[in-house]
Order: C-alpha cells, then structure tokens, then sequence
C-alpha cells in the first residue's frame, strides 16, 4: 500500500509555501507538489525544492556534544549533556543574579517553541534577559505599525489581494531572490493593469519586473517617502474625507513633510523629481494602491521614522483600511511574525501582550500558575543582550539562531559568546556559533515534527511530522521540558506540541494576536487561519476588521476552496464552530483607542554613519537566491553551493575603474569594525557610490563583520543596511 503524501510547509521564508513530503527511497522523503496552497499554488524555490538534504545524518546533528577539558567538542549522552546546560544556567544565577542568565531565540522556532521559550526564561530562569534574532528582520516596521494603527501583522490583508490593486510600490525588497514563489503576485498585478513601483539602491531582478525603478542613495529611503509625501499635498491628491474621518495628527506630519521639497530631496537621495512626480501619479491615480516595505527601510537607525513616513503616504492618500489598499511588511524569516508574537520577545507576553501591562501579566501568570509579581520585567534588545555577554549575562541558552554571522559587528558578538562562562546551543547543524559552545544538543527539524507557523499574511499554520528524527535527536520541546525538570519546575513544560498550542491559545485569549479559537484539526481542514482569531463566534479582541472565511480565496488567481489539506478531511472551507478568523484588517476601524490611525510627525537624518575622506563609500546588505540568512543549512546543500558558492563584493564599473579593479579580483571591504575580503563582481546594476555584500557566509567574506550596530531608539533595530566603508584590490 502506498503511503501517503504528509501536507506540510517550507521550513526557509515567511511566505510558508505548502508542499507534500513523499517517502523516498533511501527512507527519508522528497518534496512534491502541493498545488492546492494558495500563496505558492505549488511553486517552489531551489531552497525549498532542497529543504530535505538538510534531514541528511551526513549534514546535522546526531547527538549531543560537549567541551572537554582539553578544549575539544566531544559527543556526549543526553543526560551528560542536560545535566551540564543545567548545571551551567544554575551556577550562574546562583553566582549572579537571575539576570546573569540569558536567552536568545530565532525566528524560525515553531509558535509552540517560541511560547515555551519565553515561559522558560521567565518562570524557570526568573530572567529579563530574553530577546531574538527576529528583532533584527521586522521590528522597526513592527514599532511603526504599531504607533499608527495600534497593531502589527506584517500583511493586514491576504497576499491575494496584491494582484488586484492599482499600484505596489515595494520599497528595499527583493522578493525575486528572497522569495521567489511570491513573484507571481506583482506580474500578475501589471498583467491586469496595475503598476509596479520598486523602491532599491541595486536593480535587482525584482527591479528589472517594474514599471519605474527608484534608485535612492542607502540611507535616503525616509526623505525619499516625505519627498512623496510633499508632492502629494503639493499636488492637491490628499484625500481630506478620508483623513478626517479616520485619522490623527495630520496637521504636524504636513508640516513636517513640506520641509521636504523636491529640489532638496534629489539633492539627498539622488532620486530626479520627474522620477518623484511620475511615482506620485502612478500611486495616487487608481483607485487603490499598497506600499509594502523590506528590510531596506526597516534595518536602519531610523528605520521606525522611515516606515512611518510611508505609512503616512497611506494615510494621507485614503489607502489604508480600506478593499486591495494599505502598508503592508513582506517579514523575512520563516515564524518571523509568530515568532514575536508569543513571548520570546524581550518586552513581549505572548499574544502581542505588553509586558509591562498589569492585566496581560495576570492573564498570562494566571494561565503559568505563578504570581504575576514573579514575572520579570523587559529586558535587553538583541544586539545589546549580545553586547552584555560576558559581563552582565554569564550564561546564555540559544535556540535557532546564529549570531556568529548575522548579528551586527560580528567579530564583536563572536569574542562576547567566547567570554560567557557558559554557552549551550540548541540546533540542528553545527552553525558557527554552535562551534563556540559548552554544549550543543542536536534537535529535530521541520519534517520531524508537528507544530505551528505564522506566515507574513498572519495566516497560522500546520506544520506536520512526516518522519521520525534520527536516534540521538530530541526536540526543542523536549530539552525544555528536561531542563525545566532539572531547575526544580516539574510541570508546565509538555512535549506534545498540541498540548502546547492549547496552553497558548488560552494565553492569548483577548489579546491583540488572539489566536484563541485555532485548534490543531481547524488548521488540518483549512489552509490556515488568520488571527485574530477569537474563541467562539464574537468579534475579535482587537477591533481591527470584519471577519471573512477563512478557508475562501477569491480574485482573479485563485478558486474559492472547499478542502484544503490533502487527507485530512472533508471540511467545507467555512467552519461553523468558531470565528472564522480575518484575512482583513482595519476595514472597520484601526485598533486605537479612538479607532483612527495615527500620522508620524517625521523628518529626515542622515544615517548613524556618513562616507568621509577615510571611508568614502557606502555598503549595504542582503541576500541571494540560493542561500538563507546566516547560511546554517543552505550552506550545507550542495545544489544550492554550487549556484551560490561563496561571497562576493558588487560595484559599478566606475567605482571599480578608480580602484583598478577587475571582476573576481579579491577586495577588502574595510569600515570601522572591521575588514572583509570577497571577489569583485561588477555591473552597472549598483550606484557608483555603493557596493553590496551577501551576508550568508563565515569567515573572511563576512559582511557582518562590517556592519553598524547603531540602534534605533524604538525598535533597537541595528542599521545593518548602511555603512560607510574603504575599498582595496588585495595584492598577491
């Protein structure tokens, strides 16, 4: 009898494609097509195509290792190694406080991972100290929506909708590497008549897809959206009703805007008014339009100011809250959404519930059992919480994340995990930064296990087991239960995911990210649910939009689905046991207390760092096709090494002309926290002022190395996008 195919989703980015598992021969599994997902309607990249390679003994981690005394990783039992992580986070806060212990959690951790994190660091360890790598994808975009529409979900509306309105402008995204399988969606918008605005210092292959490409200096992109901003005004294409009757503080975001004129916002960004008129038009002239920003805007030292600027564009021109119109953020890592959503967040209860709310601290110490007076309260960002190892924090739990390349100032996060006391790594693959540990304790993967994800639509997902984890390899559940157990607290750490999700269902009844009324099996019949998603047929805890079928996909691309999941049952799409969830925010009203949006009174600075005479050029950051964040697993694919083998340095030819430099001559990238050497690639498609770095590798060629931790005053964002660096051919 042949075995069925197991429905599940992509383990890589926040658009979750859904795929099947199939057996394969040599006992593990292939990727199949899952046509009936709607986001990737059966489309995948080369990375999710591969995802399976990682599930390889040959590549991960098969059993627990620990440092000897002679220095060496060694391979341990489990019980050796439980004991030691235990032993190392106790002798800590017995020596220094609660504080001293530290947690640092990712981005691609399950919802169910996440929330018992968090719960962990603070009713286990008693610390502050919590935060992840997630605050280094969204968390301006995330402040910024929160300040104007008194909630944050990446996508107020489904992804379905992007093809259906008049006009995208996509600002520091790059969705055709990124995330290749959401494409569709923007070709799709200008086969039907709308228009493509992309908003990126490089031409990228998302920008080569525009109707009009705005190439702003890094660092410009606030002036850039004020600079719209005044023409709009300027230009009489406000919508007042609009502005009136659904927001505030119009008055002083004007004022701050017609400081911006044209003129002078050429003059900062490079960006020639024709072009700022012309994007003016095309933006304001249909009837509905979307701006969708990246990590360009938001991984800056004013990225928060930078997204409000183009959320008031929004505001300002009636295209929020309203059908196939709003701001929206394409979140990059897999659960990047779920993933602050629950806890593991440093200011963060679980639900979106504030910390240093009296009411969420008992609702959600009511459901731990403790005293909400028990519970600490905020703590460090994740680059400070970096920059305090060693001193302030002695020993560090990590689960999924590897700083060791992705943070900021690299090699001084690097020397910080050297001098903890104590380091203990949980994940899947010897990363770089698990190298550095006490302990690493092999865990299962995506297709190991069942569990959760939000996707950048605020969709919740099903992730399904599809194989056992080898021998040798427990899941994140598990150690957490064992380390809990070994700290004194015996109960309140479950292993079975779905008695998790239950816990934090109840956690987050009533709160802003309510996912109170998802249960596993309405997950298994349905392609997700968006939450808000309140228990019983009520109106949601936040009122944010009008509830629609969750299961019903309408618009030109898609069919208006019954079943969803293959073998999972015969649901009609439409339940009728519960609130359906809401694809659509804000259609009713924003989620303030008056229920009107808020403008951000903005103005343009200049980034943290500005070229000079010593370091005369700027560097940004980001990603290529074939490989993922710090490159942990797809580093480990040899299809995917093979279209992607190692760094590289781009620049203009004139740039290059000036250095004497020829393509794949080794360059020295040098800024003020370091140096970095990867081969010359030159092309036309980068500002003669800029050079670009893929951050996905180790070693000599990485980018982190370079960049500045300088920190937004909101959302403790690093400004990794913008750097001011020196160039140097290296000499044999």
């Amino acid at each position: 009898m042949e075995t069925p195919a197991t429905p599940t989703h992509c383990p890589y980015c926040a658009l979750q494609c859904g795929m099947n598992l199939t057996p394969a021969p040599d006992g593990g599994v292939e990727v199949t097509e899952r046509a009936d997902f709607p986001v990737n309607r059966g489309a995948l990249c080369g990375k999710g195509r591969t995802a399976p390679a990682v599930l390889s003994s040959r590549v991960r981690l098969t059993s627990p290792l620990v440092r000897s005394r002679d220095g060496a990783l060694r391979p341990a039992g489990w019980g050796e190694a439980l004991d030691r992580v235990a032993e190392g986070l106790a002798g800590a806060r017995v020596a220094h406080g609660p504080d001293a212990c530290g947690v640092f959690g990712g981005g691609g951790l399950t919802n169910e991972k996440a929330y018992a994190l968090g719960k962990f660091a603070r009713i286990v360890l008693g610390t502050s100290q919590i935060d992840y790598n997630g605050r280094f994808c969204m968390s301006s975009a995330a402040a910024a929506g929160n300040a104007a529409f008194g909630l944050d979900r990446g996508l107020p509306f489904p992804l379905q909708d992007v093809p259906r309105t008049g006009c995208v402008i996509l600002v520091g995204a790059n969705p055709a590497e990124t995330m290749p399988p959401s494409l569709r969606y923007f070709t799709e918008l200008r086969e039907n008549g709308g228009t493509l605005i992309v908003v990126d210092p490089r031409r990228t292959k998302t920008a080569e897809q525009a109707d009009l490409h705005l190439a702003p200096r890094p660092g410009t992109d606030l002036a850039l959206a004020l600079g719209l901003l005044h023409l709009v005004v300027a230009e009489g294409r406000t919508d007042e009703d609009y502005v009136r009757r659904r927001t505030s503080g119009w008055e002083e975001a004007r004022a701050a805007a017609m400081a911006h004129w044209p003129e002078y916002v050429e003059r900062i960004t490079g960006v020639s008014v024709p072009q700022l008129r012309r994007a003016v038009r095309m933006f304001c002239e249909p009837e509905s339009a979307m701006v969708l920003t990246a990590r360009g805007p938001e991984q800056q030292s004013k990225g928060t100011d930078t997204v409000g600027a183009w959320i008031n564009l929004c505001l300002a021109t009636g295209r929020a809250g309203r059908p196939l119109s709003g701001y929206g953020c394409l979140t990059g890592q897999g659960n990047g959404q779920g993933g602050r959503e629950h806890g593991q967040k440093a200011d963060q209860l679980p639900g979106y519930r504030k910390l240093t709310d009296p009411e969420a601290r008992r609702h959600v110490a009511e459901v731990w059992g403790v005293d909400p007076d028990s519970l600490p309260g905020p703590g460090r960002s994740a680059y400070e919480l970096l920059d305090a190892l060693g001193t302030d924090v002695r020993a560090l739990l990590l689960m999924g994340s590897n700083p060791v390349v992705s943070a900021p100032r690299a090699a001084h996060v690097e020397e910080r995990l050297r001098s903890l006391d104590f380091l203990a790594v949980s994940d899947v693959v010897l990363s770089e930064t698990a190298a550095l540990a006490d302990v690493v304790l092999p865990v299962a993967q995506w297709a190991e296990e069942t569990g959760t994800t939000t996707s950048l639509e605020g969709r919740v997902l099903l992730r399904r087991r599809a194989l056992a984890p080898p021998p040798g390899v427990r899941t994140d559940l598990e150690v957490l239960h064992e380390l809990a157990a070994r700290l004194g607290v015996e109960k309140g750490f479950p292993t079975d995911p779905e008695e998790v999700f239950d816990e934090l269902r109840r956690a987050t009844a009533g709160a802003p990210a309510d996912y109170s009324g998802i249960t596993y099996r309405r997950l298994a019949e349905q392609n997700g649910i968006f939450w808000p998603c309140p228990s019983g047929n009520g109106p949601a805890g936040s009122p944010t939009g009008t509830p629609t079928e969750t299961g019903t996909e309408t618009g030109t691309h898609t069919r208006t689905g019954t079943r969803t999941d293959a073998g999972t049952g015969t649901g009609t799409g439409i339940r009728t046991d519960g609130h359906p969830g809401t694809p659509r925010l804000f259609l009713d009203r924003f989620a303030t207390g008056d229920g009107r949006a808020r403008f951000a009174p903005v103005s343009y600075r200049a980034a943290a760092e500005e070229p000079d005479e010593e370091y005369p050029v700027l560097l940004t950051t980001g990603r290529v096709v074939a490989q993922y964040q710090s490159g942990a697993q797809t580093r480990r694919v040899d299809e995917l090494n093979a279209a992607a083998p190692g760094p590289f340095v781009e620049l203009h030819p004139r740039l290059a002309a000036r250095l004497g430099a020829a393509e794949g001559d080794p360059l020295a990238v040098v800024s003020r926290r370091g140096r970095a050497v990867a081969a010359a690639r030159i092309t036309t498609a980068i500002r003669p002022d800029t050079v670009f770095m893929p951050f996905h590798w180790p070693g000599e060629g990485r980018a982190n190395t370079l960049t500045n931790p300088a920190l937004d005053p909101t959302s403790r964002m690093p400004e990794f996008k913008v750097c001011a660096v020196r160039l140097e051919v290296v000499r044999p």
